[in-house]
């Protein structure tokens, strides 16, 4: 029987009892249990950290009817004989505030929730860390050591990264309060702390400083995300459901899959998939930008445009060292650190104390483009933009795209960026083409030299190189350096043989005039 999908589903008891796909993570969840007690993980959004955390909640109770045929099955039921109790505290079901005092009144009315679930007679705290300190002590009297589940320990931080008076004020009140998990640490059998960032962690639990940080170890770089086997032992009917609606072969159908979800790494080691957009792809049997498209969280947009943001193609095989992630507070640390963690880039490989980072796949590259377009060049409309320009790719139409491209240039505000040139017209048509999904190569390498854009159709190959010109009356000038550089570069002997018709063609931006202009298309 085809089991449904677990879309959205972050309640592992919900998942078990429905009949929804489980990708069993129980050996992993298993280890940290009897490798120690203290544990932090920070993963991008929508990646499975609540999953774990409700996973491990259900262990803890010794739930053992949910644990049938899974790795931690017996350790289960030998649990059930003395379940342990269980704190889990959701840091992003405080709703919205503005300040420490209203941030303090959300988490009371929180903790207040949990003494009334677990039956407790306590008399409200207006100190939160004291009255966390009086759950865990009473809970440990009724029924022993006690486990404390925090996800999303940033969400306070994150919700205000714009305003570092504030965070530092949050900040303060967040540190005073988790440090009551070392104070009372003999009461304690096992905590797990998830987020996204780790530029806090050091601020925030300066006074915890027992927290084991497994985010980049490699014995855990599965314990969230699908790696290849998980995802062709768990979806082997909904693949060949797919491939047979698609009219692909399953091997095609898994091959385009991993280009456009996998190659997520956060140990240099270990590839996993992304598991919402899995399961959206799945459901939905489009590829498309689930993971960008799930409301991308304002916080990242406020954070790039506080801080010096390079183009997306800059980020290609960026180069940093191996303690990049280690700003103890979110003002210090780069954007590299905050794209990594936020999901944008990932370890392609590490070499010594230097690591590479890049784009993990199709989607993430697309999102990225995504992100800039509508945050940083008030493009809104760009889906359609981009959608229009691969049509008029396909028919072979030079000036419907350019004036489809004319178009998407005017609401950008160009007096921020003043440093326009030919890379940075270019790299904006990249990051429209990006989003269309559209096959293509930049700066491509032929015997002679090095073409601009190369996009690929299933019957044509089309060429183009970008010229910048200062003012109007270069334009014509710098198209002819464009025809005579393609010529004479030769740029087109890499696709020979292909028996695919061949196209070359020059944009020259005319920064004067806020536009760019075509040569008439050439075929080869």
């Amino acid at each position: 029987m085809l089991k449904k999908l677990p879309i959205g589903e972050q309640n592992f008891e919900e998942i078990r009892k429905n009949n929804r796909v489980y990708v069993d993570k129980t050996k992993q969840i298993l280890q940290m249990i009897e490798d120690g007690r203290y544990y932090f993980l920070s993963r991008p959004r929508r990646f499975g950290k609540s999953l774990t955390i409700s996973t491990l909640e259900a262990m803890f109770q010794g739930k053992a009817e949910l644990f049938n045929g899974l790795y931690a099955e017996d350790w289960v039921k030998e649990q059930a004989q003395n379940p342990n109790p269980v704190i889990t505290l959701d840091m992003s079901c405080l709703g919205d505030y503005t300040n420490r005092k209203e941030l303090k009144s959300a988490l009371i009315d929180y903790l207040e929730e949990i003494s009334r679930i677990n039956k407790l007679s306590i008399e409200t705290q207006k100190n939160t860390g004291r009255f966390l300190a009086n759950i865990i002590t009473r809970l440990y009297e009724k029924q022993g050591q006690v486990v404390v589940l925090i996800d999303e320990y940033d969400k306070p931080i994150t919700d205000h990264i714009d305003n570092f008076k504030k965070v530092d004020e949050i900040r303060e009140f967040l540190r005073s309060f988790y440090s009551i998990l070392k104070t009372y640490s003999k009461y304690l059998r096992f905590v797990l702390i998830t987020g996204i960032s780790k530029f806090s962690k050091l601020g925030i639990f300066s006074g915890l400083n027992n927290l084991n940080d497994i985010s980049m170890n490699e014995e855990y770089g599965d314990i969230v995300g699908y790696t290849q086997k998980e995802l062709e032992d768990n979806f082997s009917e909904w693949l060949e459901i797919t491939a047979q609606e698609k009219s692909m072969d399953k091997q095609k159908l898994l091959n385009k899959i991993e280009r456009y979800y996998d190659g997520f790494s956060f140990d240099g080691i270990t590839r996993v998939y992304n598991p919402f957009s899995v399961l959206k792809f799945f459901q939905e049997k489009y590829f498309y930008n689930y993971w960008y498209n799930s409301s991308t969280p304002s916080f990242i947009a406020k954070y790039l445009k506080k801080h010096k943001i390079k183009e997306p193609k800059e980020y290609i095989n960026q180069k940093v060292t191996i303690d990049f992630t280690n700003a103890s507070e979110i003002e210090t640390a780069s954007v590299e650190s905050f794209l990594y963690q936020a999901g944008y880039l990932t370890i392609k490989k590490k070499r010594g104390n230097v690591i590479i980072l890049d784009y993990p796949n199709e989607e993430v590259r697309s999102s990225m483009s995504c992100l800039f377009l509508d945050n940083f060049y008030n493009i809104k409309n760009y889906a359609v933009l981009s959608d229009d320009i691969w049509e008029a790719l396909e028919e072979e139409n030079i000036s419907k795209i350019v004036d489809i491209f004319n178009q998407g240039l005017k609401p950008i505000p160009y007096d921020d960026y003043t440093n326009r040139d030919e890379s940075w017209y270019r790299s904006l048509f990249l990051m429209v083409l990006s989003v269309t999904k559209i096959t293509y190569f930049a700066e491509v390498h032929s015997y002679q030299g090095r073409s601009d854009v190369v996009i690929v159709f299933e019957d044509k190959i089309i060429v183009i190189e970008f010229k910048f010109a200062k003012t109007s009356k270069d334009v014509e000038v710098k198209m002819e350096e464009g025809k005579n550089q393609i010529k004479d570069r030769d740029y087109a002997s890499p696709y020979e043989g292909k028996n695919k018709k061949m196209i070359t063609v020059v944009f020259v931006a005319d920064d004067e005039k806020r536009q760019i202009l075509s040569t008439q298309p050439e075929k080869l």
